[in-house]
């Protein structure tokens, strides 16, 4: 079948000069689930799921349960159950038939991924659970993904635990000491959920509200940057996988292009959704992608949360 790559994409891809590259990896995107992904999709325990809220902010969330709750119940469906936690700001948007989402399966044990982008389901939709009617299926490589071991699914209360508009100095520390994050875009009516790696430091924060990171080279198909373009609209997801925790930004980004062809990503915070997950998964420190590039000594302070309940302060990993 093929990718048809949308304005904002083809533009970055003309400009990076990799547009034969990218028509070759685009013919691995399919809009049926296979037996393999399907394999695969069974034995996550959880799921990131990127779309739009009622008040237009773009953020991206992280669904989790025992291995079976998300799977493919169809060519083209994925079914997930559980629902969305009380609070999350996706929470009640997934709920409504034809919401554009964009999710990805990530297996750290394996560095292994899998990206699927549709609508929810019309005939699909039920109390603590939805469906999603898919659209693009396709894997990714496993470049900058760390390896972590489970540890963990943690069945105890959980849910927001601070809001507002710019970084807290702990939420600071957090980001400059993630080795993963999530991203969610959207542009032309579709969302797109995407994994971005690195060694701690990588994002680094400029302000209170505003992140910068490195664009590494990837698969060509520069799927998010394109849609950068057309809608800068951007919903961040930063997992603390010792102990559970979630950081949610939602806001805007652009790209900058330097003359030696490196590539930034500026980030401006509009919300912030610090919580914990009422199933959250807690994960061992990481053995880091041999692809991830060096970052400068010193970049990266703290931790974030500790894996107890309610504590506000830092810890060290």
């Amino acid at each position: 079948m093929g990718v048809t790559y949308r304005r904002g994409s083809l533009d970055v891809q003309r400009r990076v000069g990799v547009r034969e590259a990218a028509e070759h990896v685009g013919r691995s995107v399919g809009s049926g689930i296979r037996e393999v992904a399907a394999v695969f999709l069974e034995q996550q325990p959880f799921l990131v799921v990127g779309a739009v809220d009622g008040a237009g902010l773009l953020w991206a969330s992280q669904l989790t349960g025992p291995p079976g709750f998300v799977r493919a119940t169809g060519p083209h469906r994925i079914t997930v159950s559980g629902g969305v936690p009380e609070g999350d700001p996706l929470a009640g948007v997934l709920a409504i038939p034809g919401t554009a989402v964009g999710t990805i399966a990530l297996d750290p044990r394996t560095r292994r991924r899998m990206r699927l982008n549709g609508v929810v389901d019309a005939g699909a939709v039920a109390a603590g659970r939805f469906s999603v009617e898919a659209e693009q299926v396709f894997a990714n490589c496993p470049k900058y993904l760390q390896k972590r071991q489970p540890l963990a699914l943690v069945p105890q209360g959980g849910g927001v635990e601070r809001r507002g508009g710019v970084l807290t100095p702990d939420q600071e520390a957090w980001v400059r000491s993630a080795d993963t994050f999530f991203v969610a875009t959207t542009a032309e009516g579709g969302v797109e959920a995407s994994h971005r790696g690195g060694r701690p430091g990588f994002v680094r924060v400029d302000a209170p509200g505003e992140l910068s990171w490195p664009d590494y080279p990837g698969n060509a198909m520069f799927l998010t940057l394109g849609n950068l373009v057309t809608d800068p609209r951007a919903g961040l997801l930063f997992p603390h996988w010792e102990s559970g925790a979630l950081l949610q930004l939602s806001g805007r980004a652009r790209t900058e292009y330097a003359a030696d062809g490196s590539r930034t990503v500026r980030f401006t915070v509009a919300s912030v959704i610090e919580s914990r997950h009422p199933g959250r998964l807690r994960w061992s420190g990481p053995e880091y992608s041999p692809a991830n590039p060096p970052v400068d000594a010193g970049t990266a302070t703290g931790v974030g949360p500790a894996p107890e309940e309610g504590h506000r302060g830092s810890t060290t990993r």
